[in-house]
């Protein structure tokens, strides 16, 4: 794997030593970056500097088991987006349960066969991603207007009603007034916001906590 670029960063977290070397050298090999932890506690003090793009952990540890340790990964707003994979001996219905109500993404137990993990890899690692690019992508569609702008007491009870789905005809007998003065005020408030629709006017007002 020499001169490519890594598929990934990976954070293990294990305290058996043969199977972090093991794993390790898998991981590396597949083209992944891999960090490794040996308890719970030591993996959330790496995560306040190191962001993997998956984290792969065992239950059974000293200090902070898994459970404890996924439980405090989806605490963190800074990282509770990483995908966790549990690998662990525990092959109860119960544990199953507990592991992916704790904050794990998937949970395989111990012995695997490693083709399925890569593919596990693979599969949450595309789920992240697309989670991270539909998070971005509302990030930069969200609507803004020029500096300055305000809307009169009217014009904001307008828009209001609109924000609430209320059509201009609803708006009117609302307010008891005429439906060509309320498609007036609409018409104002889109030419001074230099938005293009209602639809735009309602997500301004929605987004801005304006409602």
């Amino acid at each position: 794997m020499l001169g490519t670029e890594p598929k990934g960063a990976i954070l293990l977290v294990d305290d058996d030593v043969n199977f972090v070397t093991l794993m390790s050298g898998y991981l590396s090999y597949q083209g992944y970056d891999v960090t490794t932890a040996e308890t719970g506690t030591e993996a959330i003090e790496l995560l306040g500097d190191v962001k993997p793009d998956l984290i792969i952990s065992d239950i059974v540890m000293p200090e902070m088991n898994g459970y404890k340790f996924a439980e405090t990964v989806r605490k963190s707003p800074e990282i509770n987006w990483i995908p966790i994979i549990f690998l662990s001996a525990r092959d109860q219905s119960q544990d199953r349960v507990r592991g992916l109500s704790s904050g794990a993404t998937v949970y395989m137990i111990k012995p695997f066969e490693l083709a399925e993990l890569s593919a596990q890899i693979e599969s949450a690692l595309r789920s992240s991603q697309l989670m991270q690019q539909n998070r971005s992508k509302r990030a930069e569609s969200k609507i803004s207007v020029p500096e300055g702008v305000k809307l009169t007491n009217t014009e904001l009870t307008v828009a209001r009603l609109v924000a609430q789905g209320l059509s201009n005809l609803e708006i009117a007998t609302r307010l008891n007034a005429s439906k060509r003065t309320i498609e007036s005020h609409i018409s104002h408030m889109l030419k001074k916001t230099l938005l293009n629709n209602r639809t735009e006017l309602s997500r301004w007002i929605i987004e801005n906590n304006m409602e």
